[in-house]
C-alpha cells in the first residue's frame, strides 16, 4: 500500500510542477481568438486613439508597437502607458532601442549586454495588461544604420541569444521576437546592407539554432521595391514574412509566430485611396495566414521623415484610416496578467496554483493553502506514515 502511495503522490506533485511552470511561461497566442489588427505608434500617449483604430467594427484586445529607448526608462511614464492599454485593452509589443540619434549621428549605437539587463529588470518593474509580455530585440539590424555603421549578423545573434536568456530568467512571461530585417536591403559592396535571407543564414551559422531558441519573428513586411508595390507574394514584398518564416523552419524545424511589426505604403507613390484597397486584399488574401499573430503598420501619426505613412494627416483622419478602421475585426481574448485578470468583468479567471509558496521554502504543508478541504485530506493520507 505504501508503495502505490508513493506512486500516487510522486504522479501528482509532476501534474503539479507541470502545472506551475505553464502558469509561469508565456504561451502561444496562435490557438486563442485573436484580434490581430493593430498600429505601430511613436508615443506612449497615442494609445486611446490607436484602440479606436484597431479595436473598431467589432474587434477587442489589438495590438500597439511602439520603441524605448535606453535612455527612457521612466517608470512612471511606462506604467502609465501600460496602464492605459489595460484601460483601452490594447496588447503591447515593446521594440528596444538603443541610445544615440540615427537623423543626429547617422545610426543607433550597437547594444550590449548590460543593455540588455537593464531593459529585462525594468520592463519587468511594470504591471502588463497581457500574461505574455511582447519583447522585439532591435531593429533592422541589416542595415548600417540600424547598427553603429556596420551590420554584423553575428553580434546580433549573439545579442538576441542573450536577449532570449536574460529576459526569461528574469520573467517567463516574456515572449522574445527578432528583430524585424528591412526586407528591401541587397547585399552591398560597401558593407552597408545585408540582404536579409543572406542576414539570417549568418546569424545561425554564428549561433546555431537561435530561431529555435527565441518565440516569435517580428517581419518588416513592406511592398517593396519603393514601398510602392501592389499585394504579392513577391520575396520583398507583403509576403516577405511568408519567405523568412520558411527559413527559420529550414534552419531550426520550427515555425514560429509572426509578427508584422511593420508595413505600409508610401503617399508619395500611392494615394490614400489605392492604400485602402491594397490594405483589403493584403488581409484577406496574403496576410490571412495562420501564424499571423498581429499586424501593426508603420505608423499611426509622424510628420517628416515618415509623414508619408502616417494614418493621420496634421492629425486629421485620413481616408486611409477610415478604410482601415472600418474592416471587419474580431474580439480577442488574450490570456491576461495575473494582477489584471481580476478587474475584467465577464473574463474567465485562469485558475492558478499558489507558485509562490513553493518559492519561501515553508515545506510540503503549505502547498495544501491551494487546495480545498478534501483534497488537502486525500494528500494528507497519501503521505502519512
Amino acid at each position: 500500500m505504501k508503495i502505490v502511495k508513493l506512486l500516487i503522490l510522486l504522479a501528482l506533485l509532476i501534474t503539479i510542477s507541470l502545472r506551475i511552470n505553464i502558469a509561469r511561461a508565456n504561451y502561444n497566442p496562435l490557438p486563442v481568438d485573436n484580434n490581430k489588427f493593430g498600429i505601430h505608434i511613436l508615443f506612449p500617449e497615442e494609445v486611446s486613439k490607436a484602440a479606436d483604430l484597431v479595436n473598431s467594427s467589432g474587434g477587442d484586445w489589438g495590438y500597439v508597437t511602439i520603441p524605448i529607448q535606453a535612455s527612457d526608462k521612466n517608470i512612471d511614464k511606462w506604467q502609465k502607458f501600460m496602464d492605459n492599454c489595460k484601460i483601452h485593452h490594447l496588447i503591447p509589443i515593446i521594440r528596444l532601442a538603443t541610445n544615440g540619434d540615427y537623423f543626429s549621428q547617422g545610426s543607433w549605437s550597437i547594444p550590449n549586454n548590460g543593455d540588455i539587463m537593464d531593459f529585462a529588470n525594468f520592463l519587468d518593474s511594470l504591471s502588463w495588461p497581457t500574461q505574455n509580455r511582447y519583447i522585439v530585440v532591435y531593429n533592422e539590424p541589416n542595415r548600417a544604420d540600424e547598427w553603429g555603421g556596420t551590420p554584423d549578423p553575428a553580434a546580433y545573434a549573439q545579442i538576441l541569444d542573450y536577449a532570449t536568456s536574460e529576459f526569461k530568467r528574469v520573467n517567463p512571461d516574456f515572449f522574445i521576437i527578432s528583430a524585424g530585417l528591412d526586407n528591401g536591403s541587397v547585399n552591398s559592396a560597401n558593407g552597408q546592407a545585408i540582404n536579409e535571407f543572406t542576414y539570417m543564414n549568418e546569424m545561425n551559422d554564428a549561433i546555431p539554432g537561435i530561431f529555435s531558441k527565441i518565440d516569435g519573428l517580428s517581419s518588416h513586411s513592406y511592398p517593396n521595391p519603393g514601398f510602392s508595390a501592389p499585394p504579392s507574394a513577391f520575396k520583398e514584398g507583403i509576403y516577405s514574412f511568408y519567405y523568412q518564416n520558411s527559413l527559420v523552419y529550414t534552419l531550426s524545424g520550427k515555425t514560429l509566430p509572426v509578427f508584422i511589426s511593420e508595413t505600409g505604403w508610401s503617399t508619395d507613390a500611392v494615394s490614400y485611396e489605392t492604400q485602402a484597397s491594397y490594405y483589403k486584399q493584403a488581409l484577406a488574401n496574403y496576410w490571412n495566414d495562420n501564424n499571423i499573430v498581429a499586424i501593426t503598420p508603420f505608423v499611426f501619426n509622424a510628420g517628416t521623415p515618415f509623414a508619408q505613412f502616417s494614418f493621420l494627416n496634421n492629425g486629421n483622419e485620413t481616408v486611409l484610416y477610415s478604410a482601415y478602421k472600418s474592416l471587419p475585426k474580431i474580439k480577442g481574448q488574450p490570456l491576461l496578467a495575473k494582477d489584471f485578470q481580476v478587474s475584467i468583468q465577464n473574463q474567465t479567471q485562469l485558475q492558478r496554483l499558489p507558485v509562490e509558496k513553493f518559492n519561501k521554502n515553508e515545506g510540503i504543508k503549505s502547498i495544501f493553502e491551494g487546495f480545498n478541504k478534501s483534497t488537502r485530506t486525500f494528500f494528507k493520507w497519501l503521505i502519512k506514515a
